[in-house]
């Protein structure tokens, strides 16, 4: 767990915390949207640290699979999306705080983590 990225997390998150960044990133943009959305789990600084990456990162590739879907084949950038975001979640759901490239800096840069 690195500490620079959430140091407000002092305690181990919950099994329903990291259920919920499974989903945020699996599921992403939904379920991110939805977390915002329910006041007891917005606030919860594992979910917090998960859940605005999970959202920047689920709107990107899908801008990007939309665009490579005119040049290459649409199913090969689903297939990488889709195992990207299985890759994230897998990892949220053992408990890591992470860096996505470009990503982290961004929802940081912004104040949304």
């Amino acid at each position: 767990m690195t500490d620079e990225i959430a140091p407000e997390i002092t305690t181990a998150p919950t099994d329903d915390d990291k259920l919920w960044a499974l989903l945020a990133y699996i599921f992403t943009p939904i379920i991110p949207i939805i977390l915002l959305l329910l006041e007891d789990k917005k606030d919860r600084p594992f979910i917090k640290a998960h859940n605005m990456q999970a959202l920047v990162l689920g709107v990107a590739l899908w801008v990007i699979n939309f665009v490579l879907s005119f040049v290459l084949i649409g199913l090969c950038t689903s297939v990488l999306t889709i195992g990207l975001c299985i890759y994230y979640g897998v990892r949220a759901y053992k408990g890591e705080i992470f860096e996505i490239p470009v990503v982290t800096n961004l929802v940081k840069g912004q104040g949304w983590a």
